[in-house]
């Protein structure tokens, strides 16, 4: 069983940041890409910034020097540095991962975390 966790989600304040981690545990052989997406009320799911086990890391334009996704490779774990946030940030955001496990190393499958939510307002 595979569970990807995610903590660090909140209030705060416009111009403000915050800091999203994502551990991902259980019977894991490789992970793959990692990233975060965010979905905010009545919006659909997007993608926000993923990045490669080589550590090449892509951005959706909204967030592009604000945002700095980061791994950490020996931890299993995604990070997601938020700065200058905007009120516009303001959603759930969900880790994803695209890992093997023991069991069928050779299988690559998709995973989420359950999602943690931001809010930015004064």
């Amino acid at each position: 069983q595979v569970q990807l966790v995610e903590s660090g989600g909140g209030l705060v304040q416009p111009g403000g940041s915050l800091r999203l981690s994502c551990a991902a545990s259980g019977s894991i052989f490789s992970i793959y890409a990692m990233g975060w997406y965010r979905q905010a009320t009545g919006k659909q799911r997007e993608l926000v910034a993923d990045i490669t086990r080589g550590d090449t890391a892509n951005y959706v334009d909204s967030v592009k020097g604000r945002f700095t996704i980061t791994r950490d490779n020996a931890k299993n774990t995604v990070y997601l540095q938020m700065n200058s946030l905007k009120p516009e940030d303001t959603a759930v955001y969900y880790c994803n991962a695209d890992l093997a496990v023991i069991a069928t190393r050779g299988r690559v499958d998709n995973y989420w975390g359950q999602g943690t939510q931001v809010t930015v307002s004064s």
